[in-house]
């Protein structure tokens, strides 16, 4: 192995973990310890932060700062990549697009040959099913929004509801939950002492406030924003009894379309709404297990109909 390539080896182990020892660095490269002490002092000329202690419990951990080491990616991970980059300059994440063609450029002058017609195959031979207009999110709000989550610190805001009425919120942020077409903050409203969800492209002038709070029991994210746009906003919401395992039924009904709540082991509730009576009908026709229709009666009747009239053709 000639110096740069163990050099390079060096630094991806220890990006592995926060703390190696001398010996086993030593061991891994197959060299002597004083050539893993002469290789780090090279590391260190080039601007990597090791550090590192004598004795027991001492070694070699790569420390914060400084510059970011070279790209070490195995092939499949860079075609990952460039290809992720691509699908990012589609987001609706105002700001991100750039970025991503950005980045890409910069990824593409150190693909080898073979890994850039890969890349380029695949963006040449791919086109993204239009999504339709999906309001733009502003990505620095998002970055605060997630910010408030990471550091659990409480966040204030200026959110605009459904009617283009505003309100200054104050809230204590759980997640942020995407849903394939829009974004959603899961958070505490201080105010109403109650879990909302908030639509991310709705909310402006985010502020952390620099206030700490701990959570006792949050809800599941997931859960109270699939019930925030399956359900609640519709007009009937049907209840079903499905005699099969909720891990197996929410793989045919995902959050964005149903909520779907364990009863037992080998039993769960399903819940799903609309408008209208026909679209129910259909969504528990994508039901292939054992159900009892529990709510409302006319869909059980209605169902019911619709079965007879499959008979008859």
């Amino acid at each position: 192995m000639d110096t740069a390539t163990r050099l390079l080896r060096l630094l991806s182990l220890l990006h592995s973990r926060p703390q190696w020892d001398g010996a086993e660095l030593a061991a891994r490269l197959e060299v002597t310890p004083r050539t893993v002490r002469r290789d780090v002092t090279r590391l260190r000329s080039l601007g990597y932060p090791i550090d590192a202690e004598a004795g027991i419990g001492g070694g070699y951990r790569l420390g914060p700062g400084g510059r970011l080491p070279p790209l070490l990616l195995e092939d499949a991970e860079a075609v990952a990549i460039a290809v992720g980059l691509r699908v990012a300059t589609t987001t609706t994440v105002s700001g991100v697009e750039e970025a991503a063609l950005s980045a890409l450029a910069k990824l593409h002058q150190v693909l080898p040959a073979r890994l850039s017609e890969q890349v380029d195959a695949i963006a040449a031979h791919t086109t993204q099913l239009p999504q339709g207009e999906l309001p733009a999110v502003d990505g620095d709000v998002l970055v605060t929004l997630a910010a408030g989550c990471r550091h659990v610190e409480g966040i204030r805001f200026r959110y605009r509801t459904h009617d283009g009425s505003q309100s200054e919120r104050s809230v204590e942020p759980l997640q942020i939950v995407h849903t394939g077409r829009r974004w959603y903050l899961v958070a505490r409203d201080r105010d109403r002492q109650a879990w909302r969800t908030f639509r991310v492209d709705r909310i402006t002038q985010p502020v952390l406030t620099g206030s700490r709070y701990r959570f006792d029991d949050p809800p599941d994210p997931v859960a109270l924003v699939a019930q925030g746009t399956a359900i609640t906003p519709w007009d009937i919401v049907a209840r079903l009894r499905v005699h099969a395992p909720a891990t197996t039924v929410v793989k045919r009904i995902p959050p964005s379309q149903g909520v779907v709540e364990e009863i037992d082991e080998d039993t769960c509730e399903v819940r799903f709404a609309a408008n209208a009576l026909g679209p129910l009908i259909t969504q528990v026709g994508w039901i292939s297990w054992p159900f009892e229709i529990l709510d409302p009666p006319e869909l059980r009747e209605a169902v019911h109909e619709h079965a007879r009239r499959l008979l008859d053709a």
